[in-house]
Order: structure tokens, then C-alpha cells, then sequence
């Protein structure tokens, strides 16, 4: 239970990502006197800065993205958690991505719309090999494991995943010539196919329902900003329906298959581990 120093390093590194996520998302959100997050870069991240961005109510997601990364940090800094194997192998990766996300704000707040473009690709792509790594490095084992690190990463990925189409729709809105909105239909089926493709493959190299669920929140709130809300467009809204439903139907059918390989040992990791492949760390 003692552990290596590096061990007590990680939990502590950890604990100060989680710190200052949140220091960054009061200074991001201008609690401290700053600007609020809907009147910042001119409005351009507001609810209706482009056609791609979901209604204000999808935002609330975060809510429950930060109280699952603050309960995870709190877990991970018990005693009984300091040795542990995928806790080694996932907890420097988690608290990057909680650096990560703490900068995007900072990012939004004091910089520039391009800026926050990069910020959040770049965490896009820290979750997305973190989510990578506890799926086939360090296969979840017991319930809490799987909802602190397996859902909570899950649910941050699936929502950045949209959260980046939105936010390079928005400086693309910025920048673009006023003409760019007699397409804006087109190419906003087009966008909303290619994040099909994305939820159905997260959906199905996993077997995780959370990213499945975090894309289909959003996508939902995106359709009623545009069929309640500015800018309008019936178009992105139907399309954006259908997306969430073809990612929901597939994503609960991916980790139904999931949960039946797991329950007969007949999973992927299962499989691989079972044919000698050595143990991941």
C-alpha cells in the first residue's frame, strides 16, 4: 500500500491538475470579475454563434463532467489506490486532460478565438487517447473504476468531440464571408455525418455507453437551437436528430455486445489476454 515515491507524486500531480481545473474554470467563466463565457470572443461561443452549436441547456453537461473528475481525484488519492495498476497507467493521462480543459477557459478568456480552436484539439485528442488507454491498456475492473475513469473520461470525450465542431464552426462563422451562410445547410449535414462516423466508431472500438451518451445530449440541444432558436436552420436540426438516434441505437448496441463478451469472456481484451499477449501496465 506504501508504494514507490513516484507514486505519491502521481496522486499529488493528480489532486493539483484537479486544482487547477477548477481555478481556471472561475477565471475562464469570469466569476472572478471576468467575462462570462457567453460574451466572450465577441459572442462567438455563445449558444447561437454558429450553426453547429448546441442550445445554452447542453452546457450544463459540464456540471457533471467536473463533479465526476473531482470525485475521481478525490478516489485516486487513497491510500488503498496508490499502487494500483491502471491507476499507474491512467492517472498522469487524467490529469492532463483536466490541465488541459482548465486552459482551454483561460484560453477563451484572455486570448484568441483561433487559440481556443488549438486548445481544444489538442485536448480533444489528449481524451481520446486517454479514453484509448483504459479501454485496451488498463481494462477496467469494478464498478467504481469503471464510472470514475471509464464514464467520467467517456463523457468528457463524447461532449468535446462536439464541443470542437462547435468551436471551429464558430471562428469559421468569425472569419468567413456573410455569403458562406446560403451553405450553411450543406455544410452542416456534412459536419454532422462525419460526427456519425465518429460516435458510431467510439461506440464501437470500446463498448462504452458514456461517449455514446454525452454525443447524444448535445447533438439533441443542438437541434433545438436550431429549430427554436438563432440562428435557425430545419435542415441542421432534422439532420442532427437523425445523428443522435443513429449514434444512440448503435452505441447501446455496441456495449450491449460488450457487456455479453465480457459476462462470457469472450471480449477482445479477453481474448487477446487469454492468447498470451502480455499484460498491459
Amino acid at each position: 500500500m506504501n508504494g514507490e515515491p513516484r507514486d505519491v507524486v502521481r496522486q499529488i500531480g493528480v489532486i493539483a491538475a484537479a486544482c487547477f481545473m477548477l481555478i481556471a474554470a472561475m477565471v475562464g467563466t469570469g466569476l472572478f470579475g471576468g467575462t462570462p463565457v457567453q460574451d466572450l470572443q465577441d459572442g462567438a461561443l455563445d449558444a447561437d454563434g454558429s450553426y453547429l452549436a448546441p442550445a445554452t441547456q447542453a452546457f450544463s453537461i459540464w456540471s457533471v463532467i467536473y463533479l465526476g473528475l473531482i470525485a475521481y481525484t478525490v478516489w485516486q488519492a487513497l491510500p488503498g489506490q496508490r499502487t494500483d495498476e491502471r491507476q499507474r497507467a491512467l492517472g498522469p493521462w487524467i490529469a492532463a486532460t483536466m490541465v488541459l480543459n482548465g486552459l482551454w477557459l483561460v484560453t477563451a478568456q484572455f486570448l484568441t478565438l483561433p487559440l481556443t480552436v488549438l486548445m481544444i484539439v489538442v485536448l480533444l485528442i489528449a481524451l481520446a487517447l486517454t479514453f484509448r488507454r483504459a479501454v485496451v491498456v488498463a481494462p477496467p475492473r469494478g464498478w467504481v473504476g469503471r464510472i470514475l475513469i471509464d464514464g467520467v473520461t467517456g463523457l468528457h470525450l463524447g461532449w468535446v468531440t462536439l464541443a470542437t465542431v462547435a468551436n471551429a464552426t464558430a471562428w469559421l462563422t468569425q472569419i468567413g464571408d456573410p455569403s458562406w451562410a446560403d451553405a450553411a445547410d450543406l455544410w452542416g449535414v456534412a459536419v454532422l455525418a462525419v460526427v456519425a462516423v465518429i460516435g458510431v466508431s467510439i461506440a464501437a472500438l470500446s463498448g462504452r455507453l458514456a461517449p455514446t451518451l454525452a454525443l447524444t445530449w448535445g447533438l439533441s440541444w443542438l437541434a433545438v437551437g436550431r429549430l427554436a432558436d438563432e440562428p435557425p436552420s430545419a435542415v441542421i436540426g432534422a439532420t442532427a436528430i437523425v445523428v443522435a438516434l443513429v449514434i444512440l441505437v448503435a452505441g447501446v448496441a455496441f456495449w450491449l455486445r460488450s457487456t455479453r463478451e465480457g459476462r462470457s469472456g469472450k471480449g477482445r481484451i479477453g481474448a487477446r489476454t487469454a492468447a498470451g499477449a502480455p499484460a498491459a501496465r
